[in-house]
């Protein structure tokens, strides 16, 4: 990789590489959003790029972070995702986040949510924030760093 590619080119360029290795026929798109570099790979067998309950996948967008943007802060935050699998999680992390509010609020005492990687709490924190009636923070060492859920001002 050339070092005077601009990020999306760099990023572009990783993810082929990373697919062609793993002999996936698929395309590779890169879109550039406000504060985000967004990689997208559409394609048949994408599984195997997204590994068991994402960690491959994720493994690859650290990585990616890592190469786009090495040292000191990034100008952008890097985000891969393979045939919408991210939107999907982050569907299913809703609904888990809207039972454990729910469950927290009906008990008046926090609940604990599975770990979960850094990216997916994030997910849940920001989507819970919005609620105003709940407050989350995170405990615990990766890899059992999780969620706990508990009633505002509880």
């Amino acid at each position: 990789m050339d070092d005077g590619d601009n990020p999306a080119e760099l990023l572009e360029e990783l993810l082929e590489e990373v697919t062609e290795g793993l002999g996936l026929e698929c395309e590779v798109s890169v879109v550039t959003e406000e504060g985000v570099l967004r990689g997208c790979i559409e394609g048949e067998d994408v599984g195997l790029l997204i590994g068991r309950r994402g960690q491959t996948i994720d493994a690859v967008q650290h990585l990616a972070q890592r190469i786009v943007f090495p040292g000191g802060q990034p100008a952008a935050r890097v985000i891969v995702d393979a045939d919408g699998y991210r939107e999907r999680r982050a569907a299913v992390l809703r609904e888990e986040a809207d039972d454990a509010a729910e469950e927290a609020l009906r008990l008046g005492e926090p609940v604990d949510l599975d770990p979960m990687p850094a990216s997916e709490r994030r997910v849940v924190h920001e989507y819970l924030r919005e609620r105003g009636d709940v407050e989350t923070h995170s405990e615990g060492e990766e890899p059992e760093r999780h969620l706990v859920v508990s009633p505002l001002g509880a």
